[in-house]
Parts: C-alpha cells; structure tokens; sequence
C-alpha cells in the first residue's frame, strides 16, 4: 500500500526506526518491532544509516519484516549521494522484488569520511530518478526552521517545491521543539504552492545528552521551558524520561488539535517510550477528519 493515500480519511501516526549497529544483534530490532507493531501504527520507516554511514544491508530485510511479519505498512529510507545510478537501480529492484512500495527519498548526509558520488547531487534528483524506474510513492523530508545549509527559510521552501514538483508524493519533517515554527512552516508551503501531506516529526528526548547530539546534528531551536526541563531533571534520570515524554505529548496535542495531517514519531527504537505516548494519545488520530 502506498502511504500517502492513509492521509484521505484520518490523521496518521507512524513510526521510525533503524538498523542495530554491526556490533549489535539483529535480533533486538524483531523484538522492538512486535512490540510497536501492537501499538497498530499506520506505518514504519527504517533508516539506512546516520551520519553518512553505509551501513544499510539490513534496511530492506528490516522494511520487508515490518510489512510482510508484523503486518505494518513500511517505509524504507534511500539516501543517494554515495551511490551511482547504477547502485540506486539496483536497491530499487531490491525494494520492488521485497514488496516495499515506500521510499523516504533523501541526499544523505556530507561526511569526510565518504566521499559523494556524482550522480546525485539533491534528493530532488533521486525523487526524479525513483519516478523513472517504478511505480513507488515517494516521500521527501522538510524543516520547520529550514535546512542548515539553506541560507533562508525561503530558499529552502523553493528547493523544497523542486523536490515535490519532481514527484515526492508526501513529506516528512525534521524533529522540532517549538510547534510554531511548524504551524508557520506548513503555511508557508500551502503559499507556495505545496499541497501534499506533511507529517511532522517529534522525537521524545529522555536523555540530555541525546538533545546535544540532535541540537549540533540539525540546529534545531529550544524553546525556554524545555531548556528549564532539562536543567531541573538533568540528574535524575527516570524524571527526565518522563519529562521528556510529557513534552512530547504535549506537541502531539497541540499539532493534532491543529490539524496536522500526521506525526512521525522518531523511537529511537524504543518500545517504552512510544507505547507511553500512545497511550496518552491514541484516541486523537481515530477522530476522523471531519470532526469539528
């Protein structure tokens, strides 16, 4: 099934997760997936590799148990700028021949140690190549407070325009912790012309050093009562797990009371943690758009 025709009826609420390291077992990503394959979310995605890595041999195995075992639709991460086009054909037959519809279509990130190739310089371009090749929904990432290699929020919504005039069918955003920034993003891509849904990323910080890595990794912005919930609960650990989930139910409030189209929830991989935030918000997104 494709993913964006989920957002026709309901507001979605999906999933991410990412391949164990190499020193990991496999077998730790089965058991978090049954257990937030429970929690009956619309859809999964699985990441390829952070931080330029190549480590995504499991990606498509990962995608093809979420769909075809837990019986949840999935989505499996392609990032291009380390890969010919040659390459990218061939994980995309790799893709088809596994039954994975849905491709969250990405540049990748700029390291040192990988050296880009050229055949992709933008996803827009990966959008344009994917729509060549197979009949696959594509989904494309945005930022509420613009790309950190944007010089202006403009200028990013135009490259941002590209990429969805080149195919991407739905968009997924960046993680972010104050919703205005989104509530502004997203009217600002109705203005330009962009009218496919956007899904907006929250991601349930439980650790302060998880929040530095995410801060010097995307830039994002913390508003003044985080920053205060993190220097209380610094220290104590169980506290700041539950603050940090409270927080995250909060914007999950806030942007389904607004009419998002959907919220991704980045897990972290953990079970816990989204089952919490289900609890508290799983009657939300079975009201059906309608409603008033």
């Amino acid at each position: 099934m494709k993913t964006n025709q989920l957002f026709k009826e309901k507001t979605v609420l999906s999933f991410e997760v990412f391949p164990p390291r190499k020193t990991s077992p496999l077998e730790a990503i089965y058991a978090t997936l049954r257990e937030l394959g429970n929690l009956k979310p619309d859809f999964i995605s699985v990441t390829y590799g952070a931080g330029g890595s190549l480590n995504g041999e499991t990606t498509i195995s990962i995608a093809h148990a979420v769909k075809h075992t837990y019986g949840i639709e999935s989505v499996a991460h392609l990032p291009c700028i380390h890969f010919s086009k040659h390459e990218i054909k061939s994980i995309l037959k790799e893709l088809k021949f596994a039954g994975i519809d849905n491709i969250l279509a990405l540049r990748g990130d700029i390291t040192p140690e990988w050296q880009p190739k050229q055949d992709f310089r933008y996803a827009s371009e990966l959008v344009s190549f994917i729509k060549e090749q197979g009949d696959f929904n594509i989904i494309g990432a945005c930022y509420p407070e613009g790309h950190c290699e944007a010089t202006t929020l403009k200028q990013d919504l135009i490259n941002l325009k590209e990429k969805v005039d080149a195919g991407t069918d739905q968009l997924i955003s960046q993680l972010f912790f104050d919703n205005e920034f989104f509530h502004v993003f997203r009217d600002k891509a109705a203005d330009i012309g962009i009218d496919i849904p956007i899904e907006a990323g929250i991601m349930p910080v439980v650790n302060k050093k998880q929040i530095e890595k995410m801060v010097s990794i995307c830039g994002v912005n913390l508003p003044k009562k985080f920053k205060q919930m993190m220097e209380k609960y610094e220290y104590y650990p169980e506290a700041f797990r539950d603050a940090g989930i409270a927080y995250a139910i909060d914007q999950l409030v806030d942007l389904v009371s607004q009419g998002v189209d959907g919220v991704h929830l980045y897990t972290m991989n953990s079970s816990l943690i989204a089952r919490r935030i289900n609890e508290a918000v799983a009657t939300l997104f079975s009201v059906p758009k309608t409603a008033h």
